[in-house]
C-alpha cells in the first residue's frame, strides 16, 4: 500500500528493487522457467514468418554494439534491438503466452528482455527468472487496472507489457529504487499501439517488439539518471486516467502476497488467441463424447464469455492473422480434428473443406451467461453439437490447459518445445540440451549457454 507522499511508481519500484531473488516463491520461479521455454518455442515457430524476418533484417542491417544474441540466427545486436527482434519472432506465431485477464503477452516480453540482459550483465539464471517474475507482476497489476477500459478505448496490451520489459531490464541492471521508479515512469509515457490493428494485421508482433525495446531503453536511460514525472501513473490526465484505469489501489495492494505469473499466466498449448482455447477444448470434448461425424452435424452452438466483447473474429480465415482471431474456425477445426493443433495456422488447414462446412453450421448463443467479473477473457465457454438425428452433445471448459487455474505441466511444455523449436533450424541435440538447461535454469550460472544452444548449425 502507498501513502499520500509516495507515488505508484515509487511503491512498485521499492518492491521490485528490494526483494531478494531467493525470496520469490519457488512456484513463481518455476512458472518463469516454463514461460521462457514457451517463448523460445514460439519464437522458433515465428522465425520465418514474414513480419519477423523483415524486422530481423532491418535490425541486422542497422547493426550496432554486439551486446546480446539474436535467437536462432546467432548474430549480436544492441540490447534494445535484440529484444525487439526476439519478441517479434515469439509474438508473430501467436503461440507464446497470454494473461487470462487481458490477452497481454507479458511472458514473451519479460522472457526476451531477461535473456538479453542476463547475457549482457552476466547474471545467473536465478536472477534472470526473478526479473521475469517481477516484470510480470508489475505489468500484470497495471494491466488489470486497465482491463477492459484500454481495449474499449482502442489500446493494445503493449501499453502494459512495456512495464514488464522495463522492470525486468531494470532489475538485471541492478537499479536502485529511485532509478527503478523513473524507469517505470518513463515506460508509462513511451508506448502506444492500437488494438484493432493488432486484431487485423501483423501490427500485433510489431507492438510486442516495440514494448520490449522501449522498456529496455527506459531502464538504460534511468541507469544514467534520466528522470520522468514519478506521479505519471496516477496524476490527472496521466497514464491511468488516459487508459480509464479501474481499482487503481489494487496496483500496489498486497505486493508479494501472490504472484500473477502463477495465478493469471496462460501458456498456449495451441496457437492463436487464448480466449478461444477453452472453447476449442469444449468443442473437441463434445465431439469426442458423441463420436461426432462432421457430415452428421445439424448445428453447433457456441456460448462463450468473449461474446460480451467484439473479440471473436470471422469464419473462413485466409491467413494466420484471420485464423488466430476466429472463434468459429477454432471450434470447427477442433470438432473435425479432435483438437486445435499446431498446424491449424497453416493455409492448407484453413482450406480444409470439411472444416469449412462445419464453420457454416456454427451459431452463437443469443443469451450467453453473464460475466462473473469485469474480465471477459478470463472465462471459457460451452459448445453444443446438435446432430441431424436430434441427438445433442455438449461440453464446457472454464479455463484452458496450461493456465493458472488448471496448472501448468512440464509434460505439456516439453511437448510444445520439442514440436516447435526445430522450426528455428536447430538440431535434435540442441533441442534436448537446451530443454534440459531450461529445466534447471535456476541453477545456471552462465545464461549465455542457453543462447549458444539456440544458434543454427551449432549442434
Amino acid at each position: 500500500m502507498r501513502n499520500s507522499t509516495t507515488t505508484i511508481a515509487q511503491v512498485l519500484a521499492s518492491f521490485v528493487s528490494g526483494i531478494r531473488s531467493k525470496d520469490i516463491p519457488a512456484l513463481a520461479i518455476e512458472r518463469a522457467k516454463m514461460s521462457l521455454a514457451s517463448t523460445i518455442a514460439s519464437a522458433a515457430m515465428g522465425y520465418e514468418i514474414a513480419s519477423s524476418r523483415i524486422l530481423r533484417t532491418l535490425e541486422l542491417e542497422d547493426g550496432g554494439a554486439g551486446q546480446a544474441t539474436v535467437w536462432f540466427e546467432g548474430s549480436r545486436l544492441p540490447l534494445s534491438r535484440v529484444v525487439r527482434v526476439n519478441a517479434v519472432a515469439s509474438d508473430a506465431a501467436a503461440s507464446d503466452d497470454s494473461d487470462l485477464r487481458s490477452i497481454a503477452h507479458i511472458g514473451t516480453i519479460v522472457s526476451t528482455v531477461a535473456v538479453a540482459l542476463g547475457e549482457y550483465t552476466g547474471r545467473s539464471g536465478q536472477d534472470l527468472l526473478a526479473a521475469m517474475a517481477l516484470g510480470y507482476e508489475v505489468a500484470g497489476r497495471i494491466d488489470e487496472s486497465l482491463t477492459p477500459g484500454r481495449m474499449q478505448r482502442g489500446f493494445h496490451g503493449s501499453v502494459s507489457t512495456v512495464f514488464g520489459a522495463a522492470v525486468a531490464a531494470g532489475r538485471l541492471l541492478g537499479l536502485d529504487s529511485g532509478r527503478m521508479a523513473h524507469t517505470i515512469a518513463l515506460a508509462a509515457t513511451s508506448i502506444g499501439g492500437m488494438a484493432v490493428a493488432a486484431d487485423n494485421s501483423c501490427a500485433r508482433e510489431y507492438h510486442a517488439g516495440n514494448a520490449a525495446m522501449i522498456g529496455v531503453q527506459a531502464a538504460l536511460a534511468a541507469l544514467r539518471d534520466f528522470q520522468a514525472d514519478l506521479s505519471i501513473l496516477e496524476t490527472p490526465r496521466g497514464f491511468l486516467s488516459a487508459m480509464n484505469g479501474q481499482a487503481t489501489e489494487d496496483i500496489t495492494r498486497g505486493l508479494g502476497d501472490d504472484w500473477d505469473i502463477v495465478t493469471d499466466m496462460a501458456i498456449k498449448l495451441m496457437p492463436g488467441a487464448h480466449p478461444f482455447h477453452a472453447t476449442a477444448e469444449a468443442a473437441a470434448a463434445a465431439a469426442r463424447i458423441g463420436k461426432v461425424i462432421p457430415d452428421d452435424i445439424e448445428r453447433v452452438t457456441i456460448s462463450a464469455a468473449v461474446q460480451w466483447t467484439n473479440f471473436k473474429g470471422e469464419p473462413h480465415p485466409r491467413n494466420l492473422v484471420d485464423a488466430a482471431h476466429s472463434l468459429v474456425y477454432f471450434v470447427a477445426a477442433s470438432i473435425v480434428d479432435g483438437k486445435f493443433g499446431w498446424d491449424a495456422m497453416s493455409i492448407s488447414k484453413m482450406a480444409d473443406s470439411v472444416i469449412a462446412r462445419v464453420q457454416d453450421k456454427v451459431v452463437f448463443d443469443p443469451s450467453p451467461a453473464p460475466l462473473p467479473d469485469r474480465f471477459p477473457h478470463r472465462h471459457g465457454g460451452s459448445v453444443t453439437i446438435l446432430l441431424k438425428d436430434g441427438r445433442e452433445f455438449a461440453s464446457t471448459c472454464v479455463a484452458p490447459r496450461g493456465s493458472g487455474p488448471r496448472g501448468v505441466l512440464w509434460d505439456d511444455i516439453n511437448a510444445k518445445y520439442r514440436r516447435l523449436v526445430p522450426l528455428g533450424g536447430v538440431g535434435p541435440a540442441q533441442v534436448e540440451d537446451s530443454l534440459s538447461l531450461l529445466h534447471e535454469f535456476d541453477q545456471q550460472a552462465d545464461v549465455g549457454a542457453l543462447t549458444r544452444l539456440l544458434t543454427r548449425g551449432s549442434d
